[in-house]
């Protein structure tokens, strides 16, 4: 199961784990056919209904931040792409055997 769910970041699918109250209403809300709108709302970890009742759900702080910038492993290291530069320039001048 850990390894589908953190797969599912790596591929952009954000898997939300809710208690089964809440799933029987999210059920209840879907089962109401095409006029069945539920919204997601990753900043606030809310889903919310048709009838507006909402669901939390709970989202570590740096998958969030990952999901809503859209980064991967890769990006993630971009991000840092300035302070690995200064590192590797800085290591370079006091190790320049290595």
């Amino acid at each position: 199961a850990d390894i589908f769910y953190n797969n599912c970041f790596k591929n952009g699918v954000l898997p939300i784990t809710v208690s089964p109250e809440d799933l029987e209403k999210l059920m209840d809300d879907a089962s109401r056919g095409s006029n069945a709108t539920l919204s997601v709302d990753l900043e606030a970890k809310e889903i919310r209904g048709p009838d507006g009742g909402v669901v939390t759900f709970d989202l570590d702080d740096f998958k969030r931040h990952c999901m809503l910038n859209g980064l991967d492993d890769i990006g993630l290291t971009m991000e840092k792409a300035g302070a690995i530069a200064s590192f590797e320039k800085k290591n370079a001048e006091l190790r320049p055997w290595a």
